[in-house]
C-alpha cells in the first residue's frame, strides 16, 4: 500500500516562510470535517522553521529546519486520545478529529516533537494536517511543497518498500529517532542544523606578503585516528563537517610540500574557524 511521506532537504532551505504562509493561506478561515478547524491567524504555526548559525567570522553559516507534524508510524498522540479523536490514515497521515478532540490537551503534550497546538479559542488540538483535504481531491502534493520555491520540500506516495530504498539511496534522517515514533517526515543534509565544523586558512610567506595555500593537506584526526582528509581550495581554505558537538579534542596536521608540517590542536564544542594558518 502506498503511503504519504516528507522528504526537507536542509541544505536547499532559505528560511523564506513560504510553507509557513502557504499553509496560513490554506488554512486560516478554513474547516474540513473530520480533519481540522480553521487555523488562528496569529500565534499558530503548522510548521515551524527554526534557525541556527554555525561558526564566527570569517565563516558563518546559517541552517533552516521546517518542522511540520512527524505523521508518525506510531504516533504519541493517538495513545494520549481518547474516544479516537487522532487516528492515523491507511495512507500515512495522521489526523486530529476536532470534535471528538475537544478539550482533549493531553493530546498537545504528548508529541515528543512539540508539533501539536492548543487552538485556545476553540478549545481544540490542532496539527500539520498534510494537507489531507487536497490530497483526498486529487492533488499530487500538499501546499507546503507546492510553496517551496527552492525545492527543499518533496512529498512521496510510495510503498514502504521504495521510501526505505530512497532513504538509504539519499541518506535521509528522521528527528530523534531515540523518540521510537518512526516519523514519516525525512531530512536531507541535516547536520547542517545539528552538528558543527572545524574550518581554518592556510597561508605562507613570499616575497614579504602571505599568499593562499592552494592543495596543501589537511587530515583531522581523533584518539590517534584518522576522521578527514582535504585539500585546500585556491583561497588555501578547508572544513570538516559534520562533527559532533562537544566531542572533545581533535588534531590537525597541515602539510604542503616544500614547508614544515604545523599541528594545531582543538577543543571542539562547537562550530569553529582555527584561523589562519601560516607554514
Amino acid at each position: 500500500m502506498k503511503r504519504w511521506s516528507l522528504v526537507i532537504d536542509v541544505e536547499r532551505c532559505e528560511g523564506c516562510h513560504n510553507c509557513f504562509l502557504a499553509c496560513k493561506d490554506e488554512h486560516v478561515g478554513n474547516a474540513w470535517k473530520g480533519i481540522s478547524l480553521e487555523q488562528p491567524k496569529h500565534g499558530s504555526e503548522w510548521i515551524r522553521i527554526l534557525r541556527k548559525e554555525r561558526g564566527q567570522f570569517p565563516v558563518i553559516d546559517v541552517a533552516y529546519l521546517p518542522t511540520p507534524c512527524m505523521h508518525c508510524d506510531d504516533p504519541s498522540c493517538v495513545k494520549a486520545a481518547t474516544n479516537g479523536a487522532v487516528y492515523k490514515r491507511s495512507d500515512g497521515i495522521v489526523l486530529i478529529d476536532p470534535e471528538k478532540a475537544e478539550g482533549q490537551r493531553d493530546i498537545v503534550r504528548a508529541c515528543p516533537y512539540g508539533a501539536g497546538e492548543w487552538n485556545a479559542e476553540k478549545g481544540v488540538p490542532q496539527k500539520c494536517t498534510l494537507c489531507a483535504h487536497l490530497l483526498d481531491s486529487g492533488w499530487k502534493e500538499p501546499r507546503c511543497v507546492q510553496a517551496c520555491p527552492t525545492g527543499a520540500l518533496r512529498s512521496l506516495y510510495v510503498e514502504d518498500s521504495e521510501m526505505k530504498r530512497v532513504a538509504e539511496s539519499e541518506r535521509l534522517d528522521v528527528l530523534h529517532p531515540e523518540y521510537g515514533t518512526s516519523p514519516r517526515v525525512y531530512y536531507r543534509n541535516v547536520f547542517r542544523f545539528l552538528c558543527c565544523f572545524i574550518s581554518g586558512s592556510v597561508a605562507f610567506e613570499k616575497d614579504g606578503h602571505a599568499e593562499c595555500a592552494e592543495g596543501a593537506r589537511v587530515i583531522l584526526l581523533k584518539d590517534g585516528q584518522r576522521r578527514g582528509d582535504t585539500m585546500t581550495d585556491t583561497y588555501g581554505d578547508f572544513k570538516f563537517d559534520p562533527l559532533e558537538e562537544n566531542s572533545g579534542r581533535y588534531r590537525l596536521e597541515v602539510s604542503l610540500e616544500g614547508f614544515e608540517t604545523k599541528i594545531i590542536e582543538v577543543d571542539l564544542k562547537t562550530s569553529i574557524h582555527v584561523g589562519t594558518v601560516m607554514l
